[in-house]
């Protein structure tokens, strides 16, 4: 059955006979390839709500940046807006990032007011898709003997990177896979190739990669060839790819359960370990640290070096 926007949903925040607009914020790459999934997610949602104004943007990297979304939804008589971002897990971006880019936007667009969803987080539906892409490169019969390395993007929020950990003991809980471990391609250890050396020392004969993210892209790529150059290099370890998530009706589904949160006000982010609330060994400084927009480089605002009104740089180290 199509998950669409229910009418007790829409009696609740309608206003002047309109539920509030979709926004979901992405957040970009420089990969066409990953750009055109995005859009084919954005094309599946609207798709499956045709009555909800659906508008898809970045924060940085890939067009439409979000003023422009935000600005065609103004256009299109949009007055309340349910943005909701387009992040497995929430880090930076999700947390820091995306809410002060709606704080400008609001100040930019007056008539109009926004509501923020959360990441899509930890979910079931997530685990059952990676494991459809791993059981499409590993046959049943060869599971028991198949250890699984589960790669994350990698994150300066250890909130964030924890949550990879978890899930990889989710996936491992109740399948058959004698082992599956974590990994991630920047920003944190372990590295594609100590997680695929651990199995290796664990005695794994065989490993599926599994990459933890939504679209394809430089990082995404990046997993595939660093599994495939460790795999050369241990020839008595065969090494198998199985992909990400891609674009995908439960994806979309996931986004529409995370809108009607954001509409009627049911959210629950994790706070209990959060760097910006608690002072975590080694990020001491980031409590209470004031979160700034983040401008994208076809945004007026921005002075194409990586700074924004404030002078501050946002670069992060990492491509995508």
């Amino acid at each position: 059955m199509k998950n669409t926007v229910s009418i007790q949903s829409r009696k609740k925040t309608e206003e002047n006979g309109r539920a509030p607009a979709l926004l979901i914020v992405g957040h970009g790459t420089r990969d066409p390839r990953g750009v055109s999934e995005f859009h084919v997610l954005m094309d599946l949602l609207r798709e499956r709500n045709p009555s909800l104004p659906v508008e898809g943007g970045f924060i940085e990297l890939s067009r439409p940046p979000i003023s422009e979304c935000v600005d065609r939804l103004a256009e299109g008589g949009a007055r309340r807006v349910a943005a909701v971002p387009l992040m497995l897990l929430a880090a930076g971006h999700a947390k820091d990032d995306i809410p002060a880019t709606l704080v400008r936007e609001g100040l930019a667009h007056p008539d109009m007011s926004f509501q923020y969803g959360r990441a899509l987080g930890i979910r079931l539906e997530l685990l059952e898709l990676m494991e459809e892409r791993i059981s499409a490169v590993v046959a049943e019969e060869e599971k028991a003997e198949t250890a699984v390395l589960v790669v994350g993007r990698g994150s300066s929020d250890p909130d964030a990177n924890s949550d990879v950990a978890k899930l990889s003991r989710l996936f491992y809980e109740g399948r058959s896979y004698p082992m599956v471990e974590s990994a991630y391609i920047s920003m944190t250890p372990p590295t594609v190739a100590d997680g695929l050396d651990r199995c290796r020392r664990l005695g794994a004969k065989r490993i599926v990669v599994f990459s933890y993210f939504l679209f394809t892209g430089v990082l995404e790529e990046r997993i595939r060839e660093q599994a495939g150059a460790f795999a050369v290099d241990n020839p008595e370890v065969e090494v198998r790819y199985a992909g990400y998530f891609g674009p995908h009706e439960r994806v979309a589904e996931l986004l529409i359960e995370r809108y009607k949160e954001a509409v009627e006000g049911d959210i629950r982010m994790n706070c209990d370990v959060c760097v910006h609330r608690v002072a975590l060994p080694g990020f001491e400084e980031k409590v209470g640290a004031p979160a700034t927009p983040h401008y994208h480089p076809d945004e007026d605002g921005h002075d194409h070096h990586g700074h924004g009104h404030s002078g501050h740089s946002h670069g992060h180290g990492h491509h995508h």
